[in-house]
C-alpha cells in the first residue's frame, strides 16, 4: 500500500497516481532528465503531466528495450576471457 493507512479513504485515487508519476519523474536516474522544480509546481496543479508521463515511458520503454537487446560484442568478450591463463 503506497497510501498512509491513517488516511483510511480519505484521499482521491486519481491524485495519488498523479503524486506517484511527478514522483517517479523527479526520481530520475539523470538530475538533467528531472523536472524543474517550477515544472513540478505546474504538474501538481494539473497542467503538462500527462505529457510529460507519456514522454518519460517512451524513453523508458526504449532504454528497456535496448538494455534487453543482445549486444553484438557480448559473445566477443566471453570467447577473449576463456583464452586467459594464470600466470604463475
Amino acid at each position: 500500500m503506497l497510501v498512509d493507512p491513517d488516511l483510511e479513504t480519505n484521499y482521491i485515487d486519481s491524485e495519488v497516481a498523479q503524486l506517484i508519476q511527478v514522483a517517479l519523474l523527479c526520481t530520475q536516474g539523470s538530475p538533467m532528465d528531472r523536472p524543474k522544480m517550477s515544472d513540478v509546481v505546474r504538474m501538481l496543479e494539473g497542467d503538462g503531466l500527462a505529457e510529460r508521463w507519456d514522454e518519460w515511458q517512451k524513453v523508458e520503454v526504449t532504454r528497456q528495450e535496448i538494455d534487453l537487446a543482445p549486444h553484438p560484442n557480448s559473445d566477443w568478450i566471453l570467447d577473449s576471457i576463456e583464452n586467459l591463463h594464470a600466470i604463475v
